[in-house]
């Protein structure tokens, strides 16, 4: 707990960025009726009935020194996902950088064996010297700051019903480009201190 703490506390440096990355599954649901749109003295009205159209994915990248953050919609969240978002992470969006620090919790999924699986020994390996993990403990997750920014997407993006992956896309692109021009970002207040105080039983145990 406390190395990611420590390394929440790191002041922003471009060329070792902290970066989050975290997925959770999302359930799409069509509409059985047409919903009534809002009109003049008629708030909108959806039918109690729906229809459930499977799951997807999303992966959330979340830099919060920067403000930055991406999601990238999956129909699975695989090993062969998990290391094609590290490729993208390292290739794509921070091509610059000499090392980038990695925080996730501790899936299975979430290691470096994963790239081994998708790709070849020598292109799995240039991406692992990229990354350094750091790694949430376990029933810690919290400690993830991308699960505060799914929080956000949850309740400002994708509280309601949608149907296709498609459409998913489309509304969290739209709320990603707005999110990323206003530079949002987590404000962390739970530091090592902190922690020592209020979690006092998991040091003495």
């Amino acid at each position: 707990m406390e190395d990611v703490l420590e390394l929440y506390a790191e002041p922003h440096e471009p060329l070792r960025p902290v970066v989050c990355l975290d997925e959770s599954p999302y359930q799409l649901i069509s509409e059985k009726r047409q919903p009534v749109p809002v009109a003049p003295g008629q708030p909108a009205r959806d039918d109690y009935e729906y229809k459930r159209e499977g799951t997807c994915n999303l992966f959330m990248f979340f830099q919060p020194l920067a403000g930055w953050r991406h999601v990238k919609v999956t129909e699975r969240r695989t090993g062969v996902d998990f290391a094609q978002c590290l490729k993208e992470l390292v290739d794509v969006h921070y091509p610059d950088a000499t090392t980038i620090r990695l925080v996730t919790d501790q899936l299975n999924t979430h290691t470096p064996a994963v790239l081994y699986a998708a790709f070849p020994a020598a292109e799995a390996r240039r991406i692992v010297c990229k990354l350094e993990w750091h790694y949430t403990p376990k029933h810690g997750s919290w400690l993830d700051m991308a699960e505060v920014e799914f929080a956000v997407l949850m309740r400002q993006c994708l509280a309601r019903r949608i149907a296709d992956m498609g459409a998913v896309q489309r509304v969290v692109g739209a709320w990603e480009q707005h999110r990323n021009a206003a530079r949002a970002t987590v404000e962390w207040r739970f530091t090592i201190d902190k922690a020592r105080e209020k979690l006092e039983r998991l040091y003495t145990s």
